[in-house]
């Protein structure tokens, strides 16, 4: 298989296994925080629920892009990304695997609405920290702007389904006070009223969908860690990519680029404009071999392309958040404009194959497992059961939530997302005594120990790993 002997082909199939297993167990750990409100209600039976999520996570995948996968990659040093060692890749991508597989297995039997984003998120974070330990690494560093943004949308998230759900409750009590059949514990041998029911229904589709369309991206982030890792060759670029095109976009990046007069720069931007006339100079030569080559790019020139193109967003990004880079206004969105576009058609891809592949493995594990968690999220977040309102307005805000996130590029955690926004609902009725303390403590505990557990976990197995594979 694409040249690989038996060994690294076993192991090629072995660690996509373990990808669309933890995609199977993400599907399954976070299936009860959107079908949670639609069973508690009894808006929909158990399987109808489930089946229709697990749809709905499915097109979520197919349909949601690639923008929080990419965002996921790209959190790696660029050195450990081209790093064209089989067996260091093999260290990197196991390690991340059995760290986010463990840790989403025993929060999941404990019952615990744990994230599955911020495990997969803490165990490349991990593999980035324990690279620099590695001799001859350099300089090479986690992608800590980028690691910023997701730690912030991460943090802030849960806030916003919290404060959210809460003002949003409170508003609903004001419009609709004499309508007490929305406020009042669900009925355990009658559907809601239908208007109750249609909304609830939309609402679970509504975070079924956005689910997929940012934690199926994951899945999507992590398969596509595993082939550029394994087999860089081949799936470094896009396969589809046009030399000529690619040199088109390049030429306009270049044109802002040669504009800087680096005779006025520090010595520290002043280098980063040499580095990337260079990396633009490099990949140019090689896509002009390719153009005399019937366009056909060489494999070796495929991973350093990949590489240039990689630093050049690095450095892109220096210049445009600086204000020392001799970049005006519009020449900075002419830069990131190039910049994005040159991604988008060389790096920023993951084949058909690979979404239908992790969007089976989501669906299908949502149909599975959501007995655990439904109880958790439907009586003992609050001292009070969950209401028609209540679960409406947790799900509608969620759902907003992570499809923003996703738009943006950034990962969120639908658990915390939605918990918070049930906690949110009953603290809009009863104040913060209306919580179970013990749930929210145990969620507390499992949302803040998640990080620091995966990083040292996927840190500790890359290390050992790298040492066994010598």
């Amino acid at each position: 298989m694409f040249g690989l002997d038996l060994t690294f082909t076993l192991l090629l199939i072995f660690c996509i296994l373990c990808a669309c297993a933890f995609e199977f167990i993400n599907g399954f750990h976070d299936t009860a925080n959107a079908v949670a409100t639609v069973i508690y209600t009894h808006s929909l039976k158990p399987r109808t629920a489930v089946i229709l999520s697990g749809i709905l996570n499915f097109l979520g995948v197919l349909m949601g892009g690639v923008a929080v996968a990419m965002g996921i990659v790209n959190l790696l040093p660029t050195e450990i990304l081209t790093d064209t060692n089989i067996y260091h890749s093999l260290a990197m991508i196991l390690a991340i695997l059995f760290a986010a597989i463990i840790w989403n297995l025993g929060t999941w039997y404990l019952g615990i609405p744990c994230s599955s984003s911020h495990t997969m998120i803490g165990s490349i974070l991990g593999v980035g920290l324990a690279f620099q330990f590695i001799p001859g690494s350099g300089e090479a560093t986690v992608n800590w702007s980028k690691a910023y943004e997701i730690g912030l949308s991460l943090l802030i998230s849960p806030l916003i389904g919290f404060l959210g759900t809460l003002l949003l409750v409170v508003f609903l009590r004001n419009i609709f006070n004499k309508n007490d059949r929305l406020f009042t514990e669900p009925s355990k041998t009658q559907a809601p009223p239908w208007w109750i029911r249609i909304i609830l229904i939309l609402t679970c589709s509504g975070v079924s969908f956005s689910h997929g369309s940012n934690d199926g991206q994951k899945g999507v982030g992590l398969v596509m860690l595993i082939l550029i890792a394994i087999l860089p060759t081949q799936f470094a670029l896009k396969s589809v990519t046009n030399p000529s095109e690619i040199k088109g976009i390049l030429y306009a990046y270049q044109q802002v680029i040669n504009q800087i007069d680096v005779n006025i720069l520090s010595e520290k931007y002043a280098k980063i404009v040499q580095e990337s006339k260079m990396e633009a100079k490099d990949i140019e030569d090689r896509l002009t071999l390719a153009e005399n080559n019937e366009n056909i790019i060489a494999e070796k020139d495929r991973v350093e392309i990949r590489k240039d193109v990689l630093l050049i967003s690095k450095h892109a990004k220096k210049l445009i958040e600086s204000d020392d880079s001799g970049l005006n206004g519009r020449q900075k969105e002419n830069l990131h404009s190039a910049v994005s576009k040159l991604k988008k058609i060389t790096t920023d891809y993951a084949p058909t194959w690979v979404l239908m592949m992790i969007a089976i493995s989501l669906g299908v594990g949502t149909t599975i497992g959501w007995k655990r968690i439904v109880l958790t999220i439907g009586e003992r977040i609050g001292k009070t059961h969950l209401t028609y309102a209540q679960g409406a307005s947790a799900e509608l805000i969620a759902m907003s939530t992570i499809g923003l996130a996703s738009w943006l590029g950034l990962p969120v955690s639908t658990t915390q997302v939605l918990s918070s926004g049930i906690a949110g609902s009953m603290a809009a009725l009863g104040g913060l005594a209306n919580l179970r303390s013990n749930t929210i403590r145990s969620i507390f505990i499992a949302w803040v120990l998640t990080f620091p557990v995966c990083v040292g976990l996927s840190a500790g197995l890359f290390l050992l790993f790298w040492w066994m594979m010598g």
